[in-house]
């Protein structure tokens, strides 16, 4: 249930805009609104978001993206966002029967006409926007039949995240379980399995390596090149350390992360801690740093350990082979794609070598009969 007074106070509001922009040491600072459903607030609350980053810019460029179900765009919303230069992220789970499996409103109706009509009018106004799928235990049997969705809708930016949840019952009341709780936690049943997963991933790729590179732009597909050539991934769950995407609550308390909002990840409050002191103190960097160090020893001696980096630490909670703790419950998944995709991205990184663009890799596959 939602609570009236979960909200953000403007107080509180100007606190954050003025600290966040002034802890950062790049010249760009990035804004990411998400909820709940951000969009639940008024455009009032924005506006007078970008009023206050304007005040505190200090020169810097402001830039800003919000995640939202989409079901409450209007042609109003999408005016404001254009203005302003948002980065819209849309949630849809592909075409309706696989959306509307689990996308439901309070009241149990189907979610998905109200959200292509809010994409529909994304595009009427021109604001940039990508799809954020997720991919669970019904949608991830059909992989070309999500992915040609969007394709058939010309979404070009697409991040498919896998949902893995587990859920407990906590001294604290949450039933979300926590990324160290191993024990009595129970996998929900909407959870993708890593078999899934792995076959989910290899079938979009073929298509995509085929036929879209260069048109299409698939995030993980991109993290996997960026590792393959030795650059940053560009995501915290493919990076070999993490720590650096913390999260701040309605009432200011912030977190190490925001798939770790549990009580012993509290880093503190705005209004008692800065967020440089939150952000660079001791808890937050073992926090980023344990992400590489407490690798079971399965993953440091896998030969594509530089392209995963063991993935986000809230679903290290299996068991290696050997029976060592903190193996990623999608392992086996990730390491099928892996082996299969080596090939390609073995040349698409030779082309990024040599300046040529990784696209050829199309006209390679064809010359080669691969």
């Amino acid at each position: 249930m939602r609570l009236k007074n979960h909200v953000m106070s403007e107080d509180l509001l100007e606190k954050f805009i003025d600290e966040y922009i002034n802890s950062q040491t790049m010249p760009q600072v990035l804004f990411t609104w998400h909820g709940g459903e951000p969009l639940m607030r008024p455009i009032s609350f924005y506006k007078k978001a970008i009023e206050l980053q304007k005040k505190y810019a200090r020169g810097r460029t402001i830039d800003n993206s919000i995640q939202t179900n989409g079901t409450l765009l209007t042609d109003e919303w999408c005016r404001f966002f254009k203005e302003n230069n948002f980065l819209v992220g849309v949630s849809i789970d592909g075409p309706q029967e696989f959306h509307d499996e689990y996308r439901k409103n309070r009241q149990g109706q189907p979610s998905f006409a109200k959200v292509m009509k809010g994409i529909e009018l994304l595009k009427k106004h021109g604001v940039e926007y990508n799809a954020m799928a997720v991919v669970n235990d019904f949608n991830a049997d059909y992989p070309l039949d999500f992915y040609h969705f969007f394709k058939e809708i010309d979404c070009h930016y697409i991040q498919f995240t896998p949902i893995v949840e587990r859920i407990s019952q906590r001294a604290d009341g949450l039933s979300l379980s926590s990324p160290i709780q191993n024990e009595k936690a129970e996998l929900t049943d909407f959870s993708v399995s890593p078999e899934q997963w792995g076959n989910f991933l290899c079938a979009i790729f073929d298509e995509w390596v085929r036929e879209d590179v260069g048109n299409y732009y698939i995030q993980l597909f991109d993290s996997t090149l960026a590792n393959w050539i030795g650059e940053q991934p560009g995501v915290c769950s493919m990076a070999k350390n993490c720590g650096h995407a913390g999260v701040m609550e309605y009432n200011g308390d912030v977190y190490s992360c925001d798939h770790f909002v549990f009580p012993e990840y509290k880093l503190g409050n705005l209004y008692s801690n800065t967020l440089v002191e939150m952000m660079y103190s001791d808890k937050q960097a073992k926090f980023g740093e344990a992400k590489s160090k407490t690798l079971p020893a399965q993953c440091k001696e896998c030969e594509f350990l530089f392209a995963c980096n063991g993935e986000c630490p809230k679903n290290r909670f299996t068991f290696t082979e050997t029976g060592e703790p903190g193996l990623n419950y999608l392992c086996k998944g990730y390491h099928k794609f892996f082996k299969h995709i080596a090939p390609y991205m073995d040349f698409m990184k030779k082309e990024l070598m040599n300046e040529r663009p990784p696209a050829n890799v199309m006209e390679w596959i064809k010359e080669s009969g691969i």
